[in-house]
C-alpha cells in the first residue's frame, strides 16, 4: 500500500458498516490519527485488528494545527497513516481540513476511504426532499445563537440538516416551531443501531412526542424546504386588478400578505404595471 494519509470512515452504529477497504487500510497503517485513542482502540478490538504494533496519536479541535504537521512528517518518512474520527466520516463537523490543506501544500499523497455519514443516512431515512440540501453542522448551545442559526437558514430552498444532542432537542424544537411554523421536521436518531428511529412531523407534534418519549443517543435534525411561493405570473393579473382600485402601496401590501411574497419584488412589479399604462 502506498505511503501517505488515508481518511477512513468508521461505523456510526452497526460495526458491520465499516468497508472491506477501510479494514484493509487500518490493518496496513503504521500510524493511527484519531479523536480519542480509547474509542479507536475499542473499534480495533471489535473488528479484530491488533493495535499492539501501531502508534496511536490524538488529533482534535484543540491541537489540529500542531498535530497536522506531525502526521505529514510521518507520511513523508514513509509511513502509512490512517485518520479516523470517533464515528462516521472524518472532516464532517470534525477536525481535519487543516490536515488536508497541508497535505496539498506539502505534496503528500492522501485519499478518502468512503463510508457511513450520519447526515446523509438521516436524509435518506427522513422522507424529506433530497434533491437539494444543506448540512449546517451542530446547532449552537446558547439560546441566542440557536435562534440566529435557525433563522439564518429559514428561507433557504433546500432541506436543512443539523446535528443536535438529545438533552437540547426540546429547546431546539421550540425555537423551530417559532421560525419554521408547520414545516415538516425529521428527528433521526441512533442510526444503524438497535433503537434507530426516524420521526417526522411539525415541531409541535414532535415536542408532544418527545416530551412523552424522552430521546436518547445521537440526533440528526432535519427541516423541510419552505413551500414554493406563488410565481410572478400567478399574481400579476390580480395585482393589475388591485392597482385599478387601490393605491400602489395598498395593492402591494395586499398581494404580499396574501401570497407571502417578497415585498420588494411585488413593489417592482407594481411599478412596471403602473408605468406601462
Amino acid at each position: 500500500m502506498k505511503n501517505g494519509i488515508y481518511v477512513v470512515a468508521t461505523p456510526i452504529g452497526n460495526i458491520g458498516d465499516i468497508s472491506f477497504r477501510g479494514v484493509d487500510v487500518l490493518k496496513a497503517a503504521d500510524i493511527i490519527a484519531c479523536e480519542d485513542t480509547r474509542v479507536t482502540k475499542k473499534l480495533f478490538s471489535l473488528i479484530d485488528i491488533s493495535s499492539s504494533n501501531k502508534k496511536f496519536i490524538a488529533m482534535h479541535d484543540h491541537n489540529e494545527g500542531e498535530m497536522a504537521q506531525k502526521i505529514i512528517d510521518y507520511a513523508l518518512s514513509g509511513s502509512i497513516v490512517a485518520y479516523v474520527s470517533d464515528a462516521g466520516s472524518p472532516l464532517i463537523s470534525d477536525p481535519g481540513y487543516k490536515l488536508i490543506n497541508r497535505c496539498k501544500e506539502a505534496g503528500v499523497y492522501f485519499t478518502v476511504i468512503p463510508g457511513a455519514c450520519a447526515a446523509i443516512c438521516a436524509l435518506q431515512l427522513s422522507g424529506l426532499p433530497n434533491n437539494s440540501f444543506l448540512f449546517a453542522g451542530f446547532i449552537p448551545n446558547k439560546d441566542k445563537a440557536r435562534f440566529a442559526t435557525l433563522k439564518k437558514h429559514q428561507d433557504l430552498d433546500a432541506t436543512l440538516i443539523f446535528y443536535e444532542t438529545a438533552n437540547r432537542l426540546i429547546k431546539t424544537l421550540t425555537v423551530a416551531s417559532e421560525i419554521f411554523g408547520d414545516r415538516q421536521i425529521a428527528v433521526v436518531r441512533e442510526i444503524s443501531k438497535i433503537y434507530e428511529e426516524s420521526r417526522l412531523g411539525t415541531a409541535q407534534e414532535l415536542i408532544e412526542y418527545f416530551n412523552t418519549n424522552p430521546p436518547k443517543g445521537e440526533i440528526v435534525f432535519l427541516v423541510s424546504p419552505p413551500e414554493k411561493t406563488t410565481s410572478t405570473a400567478d399574481y400579476t393579473e390580480e395585482l393589475k386588478a388591485e392597482l385599478k382600485n387601490q393605491s400602489l402601496k395598498t395593492a402591494v401590501k395586499k398581494i404580499t400578505d396574501k401570497y407571502k411574497l417578497n415585498k420588494n419584488e411585488v413593489y417592482q412589479k407594481a411599478l412596471e404595471i403602473r408605468d406601462a399604462k
